[in-house]
């Protein structure tokens, strides 16, 4: 579960290295976009070829991944690439079909390229996505046409650094991993049975100290994933912040704290606490090691999402989790 964030800007034109919508008079079969599934789901087998066939159909080359090639019914001139990083580049469009996982699997795709991705609800909540499965049809239009708009999405870079001397101080200690996350990245106890004790600190000055199961910090596209789930709050798209968010904490003072966004959130392990690991987007994960230092602050390369809608946070927030408004009678005019 995710929410908006980010400036809302028009498509880009051809060659911009960001991945933009090309000029309208390119020709089509210079057109390229990316399609990203969850071939271990039917429906969304079944939407990808609805949707790779409309694209063909308007002359728009399509791109998948090799690995998918093979669970997709697909015609001989769809190009097919390997899951490096740079898979989408060249494309004007990356268009994810699935849940919440295939969407933060293709922002890993749409970083590393710039390209704005397009994300089709094939789960339950879908918070990143724009469109439902009985969309399908509209969204190849829009594609065609090239009737969208492209965001901007915060993401977080993350350092991992290791228990060494003098590691309570920004900058020292040694790092022994780097991530980056687009919802948010979470220090976790790594053995059931046992707390893991941390202290967490804003812009170099320490805030509290707890027990729990861990902490999780979120940019605004995460405050409606994990953080909320962990009780913290929900962010409106056009506020830019950090947010850390305790993980059942036993401490009288565990509340979600939101900072500026540019403040650096730091979660250190207390050297005599169990080893923890790290989770960046539930997706990959590290094994912190004793007295180890998390660093985390606004990422230097944000994600890109092409939007179909102009449908206000609100009433998105309304739909995706079935708000009860029943009663409401608005503003007099």
């Amino acid at each position: 579960m995710t929410e908006d964030s980010g400036a809302t800007q028009p498509a880009h034109p051809p060659g911009d290295r960001r991945g933009g919508a090309p000029d309208p008079g390119a020709a089509g079969g210079d057109r390229t976009v990316f399609l990203l599934a969850h071939t271990g789901r039917p429906a969304a087998v079944r939407s990808a070829e609805l949707v790779v066939q409309g694209l063909l159909r308007c002359g728009i080359g399509v791109r998948v991944l090799a690995d998918e090639a093979a669970d997709l019914p697909l015609p001989e001139r769809v190009q097919t690439v390997s899951a490096r990083q740079d898979a989408a580049e060249g494309c004007e469009l990356l268009v994810v079909l699935g849940g919440d996982g295939t969407l933060l699997r293709g922002a890993e795709f749409a970083r590393a390229s710039g390209v704005p991705m397009l994300g089709v609800n094939l789960g339950r909540v879908g918070f990143l996505a724009e469109a439902e499965r009985d969309d399908l049809d509209q969204v190849v239009d829009r594609v065609v046409s090239r009737a969208y708009e492209v965001e901007e999405r915060m993401t977080l870079d993350v350092l991992v650094r290791n228990g060494g001397h003098g590691a309570h101080s920004p900058g020292s200690g040694q790092v022994v991993h780097a991530d980056w996350a687009l919802n948010e990245v979470s220090v976790e106890k790594a053995a059931r049975e046992r707390m893991l004790e941390v202290v967490i600190e804003v812009d170099g000055r320490p805030v509290s100290s707890f027990g729990g199961d861990g902490v999780v910090c979120a940019s605004p596209t995460g405050s409606t994933a994990y953080a909320f789930s962990a009780g913290g709050p929900v962010v409106w798209p056009e506020v830019e912040a950090l947010l850390m968010v305790p993980i059942s904490a036993h401490a009288l003072f565990a509340k979600p704290l939101v900072t500026a966004p540019d403040s650096v959130l730091a979660v250190e392990v207390r050297p005599q606490t169990p080893h923890g690991v790290l989770w960046a987007d539930g997706r990959r994960s590290v094994e912190l090691p004793a007295g180890a230092r998390v660093e985390v602050r606004r990422g230097a390369v944000p994600v890109r999402l092409a939007r179909l809608h102009h449908a206000s946070f609100t009433d998105r927030l309304v739909a995706k989790f079935a708000l009860p408004v029943t009663g409401w009678r608005g503003a007099p005019r």
